[in-house]
């Protein structure tokens, strides 16, 4: 193999590597929420006449609450999807990717590099959650699979990439 090919595959890893090791230190992302806002048995409940699952947890707060980045990252989009509304996703540490969707308004760019407390929205209700209460859908994606996680649940095999939010926030 030519030396720049290992040195590029030594450079990427390298970079992997860097990024298991920063630490993810989660916050809360809704301004002044707790435990009493979010229901603890969310995360992989049945959802939606398709047999999908909910994959995040739902904070409710007040419409135009302050969202804030739970770790810091580079946001990699931004946008409005049918389901999730006005969206954020962050990657952050560990390659972690965060998705804030609902939002009331988004108030960052893509390529924007967000600290813990960075504004990043605010709580609304938009794309599916039109008829609900506001609040904040939260998931966190991993693009390193935990293959032990797999059950026999509705899309148990996708729980390898889903970390469940809520074992973050109670730890909070």
């Amino acid at each position: 193999m030519k030396k720049w090919i290992k040195r590029i595959a030594l450079g990427l890893l390298t970079i992997f590597l860097i990024g298991l090791l920063i630490p993810q230190n989660l916050q809360m992302p809704v301004d002044g929420a707790g435990s009493g806002d979010y229901n603890h048995k969310t995360f992989w409940y049945p959802w939606g006449g398709r047999a999908r699952v909910h994959k995040g947890v739902d904070i409710f707060a007040r419409r135009g609450t302050k969202i804030h980045s739970a770790t810091m990252g580079v946001v990699v989009s931004t946008g409005y999807l049918s389901s999730g509304g006005n969206y954020v996703t962050v990657l952050g540490p560990k390659w972690r990717v965060y998705y804030y969707a609902h939002l009331d308004e988004i108030l960052v760019k893509e390529g924007n590099i967000v600290t813990h407390n960075a504004l990043i929205g605010k709580v609304g209700n938009t794309g599916s959650a039109a008829k609900t209460p506001a609040h904040l859908h939260f998931t966190i994606f991993t693009f390193v699979p935990y293959p032990w996680r797999i059950d026999t649940s509705t899309d148990g095999w996708k729980k390898m990439f889903y970390l469940n939010p809520i074992d973050y926030l109670e730890k909070l």
